[in-house]
Formats: structure tokens, C-alpha cells, sequence
């Protein structure tokens, strides 16, 4: 009897460690590495540039490049498109999402917020918009085309 309480204990014990592990935020991305290729972001006749995260999935990102897709809009706060094949993943928490994100949800799902907000989710940092100012105006409300390309 004893041993099935020891083994009833063990196992609420791995259960609640590994509910707390989800919530990690993981670093702060002005203290991940940047890649030296920028990339070039294109909405109509606007333009931004993005500092690009060094991690394996901005590597296979970019590997992908030049890409012009068409964005869906979604919650008034992004645009997403589903690439056709998927990319590497490390998945974290952010806790909050800045204006200029662009980050991979799941493992195919490319994501471009252009509003700030809290979330639950958990994403695959990829990069950051350098100056996020009238990005959301391009996008708009609608779905929008986009270009992603490497920019010389």
C-alpha cells in the first residue's frame, strides 16, 4: 500500500513541475543574437526593414527567400500565413507580443503582429521590425500581400 501512495505521489509530483515549465518566457530577444542579414519587408509601397533572430528557424526562413504570400488578417492584431513546409522550432512563451513581432506559431505558421499585447500562446521568436511606426496602417484590416525578402 505503501508503495502505490509513493507511486501517487511521484506522479502528481512530475505532473505539477511540468505544468510550471510552460510558463517560461524565455530570454529577452534585445539579448538574442541577431543574425548579420537583415531582411526587407514589403506592404504596397511600404517598406520596412527587420533585425532577424540567430537561430535555426531564421536560418530556414531565410534559406526560403525572396517570399511574396498572401497574409490573413486575424484578431485585429496580426497577419499569419501557413508556409507550405515546416521549420525548426524552440517555442516559448513571450508573455507579451510587441508591435513588429514576426514569429513562428506552431511549426509552419509565420506570424506578423503589428499591434502590442499580452498572450498564453507560444511562438518561435524569428525577428523584430526595427521601426514598427505605420506598419499597421500598411497591413491594414484585411488580408495583404506581403513580401519578405533578404535586403543587400
Amino acid at each position: 500500500m505503501k508503495r502505490i501512495s509513493l507511486l501517487w505521489l511521484l506522479l502528481l509530483v512530475l505532473v505539477v513541475t511540468g505544468a510550471c515549465k510552460s510558463d517560461n518566457p524565455g530570454p529577452d530577444p534585445s539579448t538574442l543574437p541577431a543574425m548579420n542579414t537583415k531582411l526587407r519587408i514589403r506592404v504596397g509601397a511600404d517598406t520596412f526593414t527587420a533585425t532577424l533572430f540567430d537561430n535555426p528557424t531564421t536560418t530556414a526562413f531565410v534559406a526560403r527567400l525572396p517570399l511574396t504570400i498572401s497574409m490573413v488578417e486575424l484578431n485585429g492584431n496580426e497577419k499569419y500565413y501557413d508556409l507550405p513546409q515546416s521549420l525548426p522550432t524552440n517555442a516559448v512563451n513571450p508573455g507579451t507580443i510587441q508591435a513588429g513581432d514576426l514569429l513562428l506559431y506552431g511549426t509552419a505558421t509565420l506570424v506578423l503582429f503589428y499591434e502590442s499585447f499580452s498572450t498564453s500562446y507560444r511562438y518561435t521568436r524569428m525577428g523584430r521590425v526595427d521601426n514598427p511606426s505605420g506598419l499597421a496602417a500598411a497591413l491594414g484590416r484585411d488580408n495583404v500581400t506581403v513580401t519578405f525578402e533578404v535586403q543587400p
